[in-house]
């Protein structure tokens, strides 16, 4: 998501980089270009004019003009009215009870939007996070829906509530006292969808609401709609009132109008985004962190996180020891290429890296050769991995055979291998050098 708009948005930042004297025309150029990307965002047209209004009234400003780094002023005004669209400093955590008392979920949105597998996401989150979920099957329309949520339960080890009733208000209020009784402390209600918006719908949403009194009410979008995912969105507002948004398939080749309306004209806070299929593939909305993205600037908090995910401190500093002293073996490598597999695709963990969006490309990392390498270590014995120097001809012969490569290849990994821990070396013991990379990566 926000490809397209990135580009643009990180061609503006590095035109404006470093410049020690800009002019009003050049504020003008740049501020028409970024309207040009909003609207082929699909990003609302009432939006756009307020953002550009709000930007160009405090970039032509006399501070700006006259700053020391009138470039970077501009850079930061941008970064900031961006935050704003996307919700500012508003709080982006749910809203629940202590953890002694049953709070409780309800998911609504249209069908297809992503509600179900949404739930269990959800679910999957708040159990890793110490507590102790319920999933609620209350969508009896759609077939196989609750089939689908037992599924999907199952997989994250959370138990599903259904029975055997045409009334999904009854269903709701069992699993409540249910949930309270056996002191579940999140009821996540999951209601059924329409293929659109319908008066029927929402009365049964209204009765459910009703019912159980939601601490939070989240309204799933699917982010591939664009704008009608906002028209829905007032809606759902309207006539039931929502506390929050969940963007499913944030992860799409879509244009990301939704995200950048939905704050904007429904006036309440995006709270998670779907980020992949997986069922732990649901991060939190941080509009700085949005915010630094689209404008190629990286995310390195949200790559610390995902990597403090795969690490923990014993085994990075015991990983800085051993490349320190040169003793990095193909293990340790192996074990590297699994994590940064764990952290997510490799484009995502591009968008995080400073400087790296419009530089690097998916392409730039082969990541078949990555596929690759890791056979060929996985077809080695754990004395080989210690020590890639006892690998002679017969040996290089059965590891290529062994992992469905070529000697030659098995030959280009043990080369591409000792120039890496060399690198290791010189960066894990030379501070200067570390400073220069960081450098190169923007940070």
């Amino acid at each position: 998501m926000f490809d397209s708009i990135s580009e643009k948005f990180a061609g503006i930042v590095r035109s404006f980089s470093g410049k020690t004297r800009i002019t009003e025309k050049n504020i003008e150029d740049a501020v028409e270009e970024i309207k040009i990307a909003l609207l082929e965002a699909d990003v609302n047209l009432r939006v756009v004019r307020r953002f550009i209004n709000r930007t160009m009234a405090e970039a032509t400003g006399e501070k700006v003009l006259k700053s020391i780094d009138p470039g970077q002023q501009f850079i930061k005004i941008v970064y900031d009215k961006m935050v704003e669209l996307l919700g500012g400093e508003e709080s982006q955590q749910l809203q629940l009870k202590g953890p002694d008392t049953t709070s409780v979920i309800l998911m609504m949105g249209l069908q297809g939007s992503g509600k179900t597998t949404t739930a269990a996401k959800l679910a999957a989150r708040l159990k890793k996070q110490g507590m102790r979920p319920l999933l609620v099957a209350a969508d009896l329309v759609r077939p196989a829906a609750i089939l689908q949520l037992q599924v999907l339960g199952e997989q994250i080890g959370v138990p599903v509530y259904a029975e055997e009733s045409k009334d999904p208000v009854k269903v709701a209020r069992n699993a409540l006292a249910k949930a309270k009784l056996e002191q579940f402390n999140i009821l996540i209600v999951d209601t059924s969808g329409r293929m659109h918006l319908d008066a029927g719908m929402m009365d049964e949403i209204k009765r459910i609401h009703h019912a159980i009194t939601p601490d939070e009410t989240l309204f799933v979008a699917d982010a591939m709609t664009g704008q009608n995912a906002v028209t829905i969105a007032q809606e759902f507002e309207e006539k039931v009132g929502i506390s929050g948004v969940i963007l499913s398939k944030f992860d799409s080749d879509t244009r990301g109008g939704a995200a950048l309306s939905l704050r904007s004209i429904v006036g309440k806070p995006i709270k998670f985004i779907g980020v992949g299929e997986k069922l732990t593939d649901l991060d939190p909305f941080y509009p700085d962190r949005i915010a630094s993205r689209i404008l190629g600037m990286g995310d390195v908090v949200s790559l610390v996180e995902k990597a403090q995910e795969t690490i923990d401190i014993a085994e990075a500093e015991r990983m800085q020891e051993k490349m320190s002293k040169n003793t990095f073996d193909l293990q340790d490598y192996l074990e590297q290429i699994e994590r940064m597999h764990k952290m997510g695709s490799i484009d995502k963990l591009i968008d995080m890296i400073p400087g790296a969006k419009g530089n690097v490309s998916e392409d730039d990392i082969n990541t078949e050769e990555l596929g690759r390498e890791k056979a060929i270590i996985q077809s080695m014995t754990y004395a080989e991995r210690a020590n890639y120097r006892i690998l002679g001809p017969t040996r290089r012969k059965r590891v290529a055979r062994g992992s469905g490569t070529t000697v030659y290849d098995v030959n280009r990994m043990i080369k591409k291998f000792e120039k890496m821990r060399l690198t290791m070396k010189k960066f894990a013991k030379n501070k200067k050098y570390q400073a220069s990379m960081l450098k190169h990566m923007g940070m």
